[in-house]
């Protein structure tokens, strides 16, 4: 099967959820600078998940620009990976309406582990269908990036029932560290490419 549908429906996805998000962020009820005060939690609970989304969405374009084909398995799990990116504007919200309350945080955690999750998962899928010889096994590695991000969001899901802000400074280095850009399928793209 030929995989131009599914970056176009993941695109479209990840568009819609971008913008589910920034529909949720109120405007003050009054002129007044200082009203804008109690908009900064949830403006800030948008940018982290807003950079969270893109890095995704990066990393998808990344991932499908390297794979060469897709069949029902690779469907499934981008299907999986989907549903957990959708769920970030409930939480992105929750957490930001309540000031990054222990519960809301912890939510927002759980939802990066079970997306990262299901990211690792498609990655994997994808390898297997491509064989673990094949230029994207060789592009991904053991993939420890993402390994130690699932391992980040476990730790600090805990800790967010305790220390709040700290556990959003894990999710926040955690983001910091994805900003640098992936070339190890840059390098794999480029040569097929020119």
């Amino acid at each position: 099967m030929g995989k131009g549908r599914v970056e176009a429906f993941s695109d479209g996805v990840i568009a819609i959820i971008i913008t589910i998000m920034v529909l949720d962020l109120k405007t003050p009820e009054t002129a007044d600078p200082g009203a804008l005060r109690s908009v900064i939690p949830v403006f800030g609970s948008y940018v982290m998940s807003f950079v969270f989304v893109g890095i995704y969405w990066n990393n998808h374009h990344h991932l499908f620009q390297a794979a060469r084909h897709v069949d029902g398995r690779i469907l499934w799990a981008n299907l999986h990976l989907l549903f957990w990116l959708s769920l970030t504007p409930f939480v992105t919200r929750w957490m930001g309406e309540n000031h990054f309350a222990p519960w809301p945080v912890c939510l927002y955690g759980l939802v990066l582990l079970f997306t990262g999750g299901a990211y690792f998962v498609l990655t994997r899928t994808l390898i297997h269908h491509h064989g673990s010889d094949s230029e994207l096994a060789r592009a991904l590695g053991r993939d420890v990036k993402n390994q130690l991000s699932l391992v980040s969001y476990a730790v600090a899901i805990p800790v967010s029932l305790i220390a709040p802000w700290l556990a959003c400074a894990v999710y926040v280095l955690v983001v910091v560290v994805w900003l640098a850009p992936d070339r190890r399928i840059e390098r794999v793209v480029r040569p097929r490419e020119g």
